[in-house]
């Protein structure tokens, strides 16, 4: 008899191609289709930007309702760069100049304003509710991010074939590699964890690639250490690819990777807090399973005997 998770698993199975009926809303280009936030980080997908004019991209996706209409003076003075480094970022994203760009995001910026709770709704929230209601909106643009599996498919097919799967987190992201390799244990027979920088990384990632492993899944979430960045770099410098779970959308962790997939922290309360990360790695957990059903199965059994016979479980 099956157990309990090998049943999950079964029928949590991802369906390649299939997309949803929102997904294909969305490819519609239909204004409510996407977040404000959405909207604007569309405008800068792929296009390189410089460092000066990534923090510009930054700023206009973080303080939209305001930096729409700000003159490029005012822009360039709250960026901290100067003005002929803001009509390069809007030239760099095909406008004619800033005031073409500025006139793009207007409309973007109010349905923003339009969007947002009433003060009377606001009101009667308090500060633990706002930071739920965050969650949802993160779990909400994750939701959506998802509307077509395809991608999700494949890097847990190309996750699983890696033999052994390295998983790094540094910092604050030690916890969601810890939780993504515990889990990634049971239906992959090789996982080794990074989460220390320096030389440390460097050796078990060496030694990964030396005994076969092809792949690298990195978490990244705020603060972006340093170190990550460092440990990415020399993963890809050993001949390791890397796929990358983080919170960002431009930036150099993001430049430096294979494969990118955001979601979005909560950061309305003193730390962070991660269900849309968390979803986000149990939906690759998930892939990963369906692309080796057959060891999944058997390594799940295996996994059902050693509980039975060491009892690790209470009988909730």
């Amino acid at each position: 008899m099956a157990s309990g998770q090998q049943e999950r698993a079964q029928a949590a199975a991802i369906t390649p191609g299939r997309r949803s009926s929102e997904g294909e809303a969305e490819v519609g280009g239909g204004a409510g289709a996407a977040s404000p936030a959405e909207r604007v980080r569309a405008l800068f997908g792929g296009h390189r930007l410089s460092p000066a004019q990534r923090r510009i991209a930054q700023f206009l996706t973080d303080h939209l309702t305001e930096a729409a209409f700000l003159s490029i003076t005012e822009l360039a003075e709250r960026v901290g760069v100067s003005q002929p480094s803001v009509t390069r970022f809007a030239s760099s994203l095909g406008f004619s100049g800033y005031p073409a760009l500025r006139e793009a995001l207007q409309p973007i910026a109010l349905s923003a304003v339009a969007g947002a709770p009433d003060e009377g709704e606001e009101r009667h929230r308090n500060e633990l509710q706002s930071a739920i209601d965050a969650e949802i909106e993160n779990l909400t643009s994750l939701r959506r991010a998802l509307a077509d599996p395809d991608r999700i498919v494949d890097i847990g097919r190309e996750l699983a074939r890696s033999v052994p799967l390295t998983v790094v987190g540094l910092r604050i992201s030690v916890s969601l590699a810890e939780y993504f390799a515990y889990a990634a244990r049971r239906i992959h027979p090789d996982v080794r964890v990074v989460t220390r920088g320096g030389s440390v990384a460097f050796d078990g990632l060496l030694q990964a690639r030396e005994a076969g492993g092809t792949w690298v899944l990195a978490f990244a979430m705020p603060r972006h250490a340093k170190e990550t960045l460092a440990v990415v770099r020399a993963a890809r410098g050993v001949g390791l690819r890397v796929a990358l779970i983080t919170d960002l959308a431009l930036g150099p962790l993001v430049d430096e990777v294979d494969e990118v997939f955001t979601a979005g922290t909560g950061s309305r309360l003193v730390f962070d807090s991660y269900a849309a990360p968390g979803v986000l790695s149990a939906a690759i957990l998930q892939a990963m399973a369906d692309a080796d059903p057959e060891r999944t199965q058997t390594r799940l059994e295996k996994y059902e005997h050693a509980a039975e016979q060491h009892d690790f479980f209470l009988d909730d």
